[in-house]
């Protein structure tokens, strides 16, 4: 079991995979209704998030891709940011 240097970590790497877990969802598994739910409800309290705290949460992620093995996760954790609205789009 993993030792982790905060409570801050150890729940950003909950919604992590929880967030990992909804996405990569098949039909038959989860309703994409309630998906659609899940992950709405998750951007909606990142929105509420102070501008410290969005800081924290995507330098927290960052540490976590940092530190992932798997490509894919790793990817998925680095795009959370920009796919949950934490970080303006550069267009």
């Amino acid at each position: 079991m993993p030792v982790y240097p905060s409570l801050t970590r150890a729940l950003a790497e909950a919604l992590a995979d929880v967030l990992w877990f909804v996405e990569g969802c098949e039909d038959e598994q989860m309703d994409p209704d309630d998906a659609v739910k899940v992950l709405e409800g998750v951007a909606h309290l990142m929105a509420q998030l102070s501008s410290d705290q969005r800081s924290e949460f995507i330098d927290l992620l960052g540490s976590m891709a940092a530190e992932e093995a798997d490509p894919s996760r790793r990817e998925f954790l680095e795009g959370i940011p920009q796919g949950f609205g934490l970080v303006e789009d550069d267009a």
